[in-house]
């Protein structure tokens, strides 16, 4: 059965009339694909302390809040800047309930925002096999994955865990990258030979 229900830039106009429920409409459309995304990014220690989904609440609520000043501009489509949004939310989660702790247990300084992707990029290529004689061979398989991972540039990474992880569509991505759909696929198509090379080597 086709799916009926507007498309996203139907609940947009639907929006700029006032109609509150095309706004719920529009958010409920795009939980699912914050949710997966926070999921995707969320370090250990910050999963251990909140629920992906209480971040996906609190930026669609900023989200609602920013949404006239959106129409006006339209600086992005609007799922790439729905993420954007979602990205500070986590972001600022994670210094409130890691970094923050970190610096009054440690006095650590500078403190990069980790994310859990190289770990699901990781699974996703290596698979799973719940065959007890292969863990071996599969641990150091993992162990060479993430090495050639962390071998990519941080774009070309970036790129593999948007569309590979995230599911985001190409335009999506060059939206969200600031380049060209035309340089989204080289650089994923670059980035994946030389995941290729490096475990060939």
């Amino acid at each position: 059965m086709a799916d009926s229900s507007p498309d996203t830039d139907e609940l947009l106009r639907q929006v700029e009339t006032g109609d509150r429920g095309a706004e719920d409409q529009l958010f409920a459309r795009h939980r699912d694909r914050l949710r997966r995304m926070v999921a995707v990014r969320m370090a250990p220690r910050l999963s251990r302390r909140i629920d992906p989904s209480d971040v996906v609440q609190e930026a669609l609520a900023s989200a609602s809040a920013q949404l006239p000043a959106y129409l006006r501009n339209r600086p992005l489509p609007f799922y790439p800047w729905l993420r954007q949004i979602t990205w500070h939310v986590l972001v600022d989660s994670y210094r409130t309930h890691v970094v923050a702790e970190k610096r009054t247990l440690h006095s650590e300084r500078d403190l990069a925002f980790p994310d859990h992707s190289s770990v699901l990029l990781v699974e996703r290529i290596v698979g799973h096999d719940p065959s007890p004689s292969d863990e071996l061979l599969r641990e150091e398989l993992e162990s060479r994955v993430h090495a050639a991972i962390a071998q990519l540039g941080p774009r070309d990474r970036e790129i593999l865990v948007m569309r590979d992880l995230e599911q985001m569509h190409v335009g999506e991505i060059a939206a969200v990258l600031r380049i060209s759909e035309s340089a989204v696929k080289m650089r994923r198509l670059r980035a994946i030979r030389r995941l290729r090379k490096l475990l060939d080597a």
